[in-house]
């Protein structure tokens, strides 16, 4: 089926603008394996669009040769909003300066109201009650309004991958490793993501809670599962990834073409393009929980000195950094470290060399779940 494009718009807020998503669709509506990739809902994390530009690239080609078998969505600017947002020349895309708060924190919850609208449809057929559960989300987002740009954003790309097998949400970090988060339900089953994506961390949650957008669709099944039991079969029908592509600044044509290649090929291997991926790639890493993962937070404000790199191995102790206060009277006595409180890889830094307190400066994978990683697990 020939590609189509289509324009979102997400109305005016305010006289004489207006923004809009892009979608590009491959292949038939309601085939599947459906895959729906998106790029840069924190829409300063560059990386992003440029692997969706490579991949929308290859996706083309597929498409005239006629090897789109499943049905694929692309965004490639999920957050035109984000996009916009330019203060003095520096660019704001994580959260909306209208008061919305962080791109990717607090979606609409979609499970509210599901199990009272499917539990008379559900039965002992498993496929069936996907089918059933799907049909609820979608009935409820064609209902659902919304007035607010922000609010619109966030409808029309529910409406684009609710009834996804595959969603995709393409990031990247401040400085990074390749790395993704993914669920515990769906590990090691999403090994030839990381694989192909060389990743170097895969973070594994059920819920980190901060209400993101694709862990929320996944959550739909998840508590599904959770609220019948035995009663129905409920099956975790959506494979959900938040692909972190490095850091803010590797922003390079080669890279992007290196990851719309891997993400072309993990589509082949779950038959929605047609042809030979080749042979998978080595998996690079573990599994390991996102509740181990060692987020170091500056204690107090001041110059910030690494004295790890990306890649290193650390133990725990070990000292990662250190704050320094320039003006304290006595600089023999002006540095404050920060030491590692578990073993594992590091896999993030901040960029920023200036911090204040409580901002993040490392993220530490490391294998066992720490104490004090609760509730939210996500760093902002």
């Amino acid at each position: 089926m020939a590609k189509k494009i289509e324009r979102i718009s997400l109305g005016s807020t305010s006289p004489g603008t207006e923004r809009h998503l892009l979608a590009h669709r491959y292949g038939k509506i309601g085939a599947r394996p459906k895959a729906y990739i998106q790029a840069s809902i924190h829409a300063d994390e560059i990386p992003a669009m440029m692997a969706a530009h490579h991949l929308i690239r290859l996706l083309d080609e597929a498409e005239k040769r006629g090897e789109i078998t499943g049905e694929v969505i692309v965004v490639p600017v999920a957050n035109p909003i984000g996009l916009a947002q330019n203060i003095a020349g520096t660019h704001i895309g994580r959260s909306e300066l209208r008061g919305g708060g962080n791109f990717n924190r607090n979606w609409p919850d979609m499970f509210e109201g599901l199990t009272e609208a499917v539990e008379s449809k559900l039965s002992k057929d498993g496929d069936r009650n996907v089918a059933v559960i799907r049909e609820a989300m979608g009935r409820r987002l064609a209902n659902m309004r919304a007035e607010a740009e922000f609010s619109r954003l966030r409808l029309e790309l529910y409406r684009l991958a609710f009834d996804a097998d595959i969603i995709l949400d393409m990031h990247c970090d401040d400085e990074a490793l390749m790395h993704i988060y993914t669920t515990n339900d769906y590990w090691p089953n999403a090994t030839d993501l990381a694989a192909e994506t060389g990743s170097r961390a895969v973070f594994l949650a059920t819920d980190s809670g901060g209400q993101s957008f694709e862990e929320q669709i996944y959550l739909a099944f998840h508590k599904m599962r959770v609220a019948f039991g035995d009663k129905f079969p409920i099956p975790i029908a959506v494979l959900t990834s938040t692909i972190e592509f490095r850091g803010q600044f590797d922003v390079f044509d080669d890279l992007g073409a290196h990851d719309g290649k891997a993400l072309y090929r993990f589509l082949q291997r779950r038959k929605i393009v047609a042809g030979d991926p080749g042979p998978m790639p080595t998996l690079l890493c573990e599994g390991t929980p996102l509740d181990g993962a060692d987020y170091m937070r500056a204690p107090k404000a001041g110059i910030l000195a690494y004295h790890v790199k990306l890649g290193d191995m650390v133990r725990k102790g070990d000292l990662i950094a250190e704050i320094i206060d320039p003006l304290a009277e006595d600089q023999s006595k002006a540095r404050t470290e920060m030491r590692s409180i578990a073993d594992g890889l590091v896999v993030s830094r901040c960029s920023k060399k200036l911090v204040a307190p409580g901002e993040g400066i490392t993220m530490i994978a490391g294998k066992d779940s720490l104490s004090h990683r609760k509730g939210a697990l996500l760093s902002d």
